[in-house]
């Protein structure tokens, strides 16, 4: 017997076979986030000292730099993840496509200006 109600199932109104997978990437992002958000956290934590040339030094090391872009792209990409539910449910027509849009700009161009600063500082380009 198929899954829904009795006109749903005349319809031909079943699951679209996309929430799973959106769910699936919400968690593992949330995952990734907690993960990578303790690891940032205690790695602040036992920095010496907070001043810039500190700070620096600490994000030039590959083993700083490296999980900071992790981190930057599971929490942007976690942030787009739940924004787009937020846009399916309550947007309809034309906004609904126009708001998504505007969402991944938003998201790629921000995410993309912290990578470029993570990496500029990683690779040692002068301050």
């Amino acid at each position: 017997m198929g899954s829904g109600t009795s006109i749903g199932r005349v319809r031909g109104l079943g699951s679209a076979k996309e929430g799973a997978h959106h769910w699936w990437r919400q968690r593992v992002t949330a995952a990734s986030n907690l993960f990578l958000t303790l690891w940032f956290v205690f790695a602040i934590l036992r920095m010496p000292s907070y001043d810039y040339e500190a700070v620096h030094g600490w994000l030039r090391n590959s083993w700083a730099a490296v999980p900071m872009v992790l981190l930057i792209v599971s929490v942007f990409y976690h942030f787009r993840l739940g924004l787009q539910v937020v846009i399916e449910d309550y947007q309809h027509g034309e906004k609904r496509v126009a708001y998504m849009l505007l969402l991944n700009f938003f998201t790629v161009a921000t995410a993309a200006t912290a990578i470029f600063a993570i990496l500029k500082v990683a690779f040692g380009a002068a301050a």
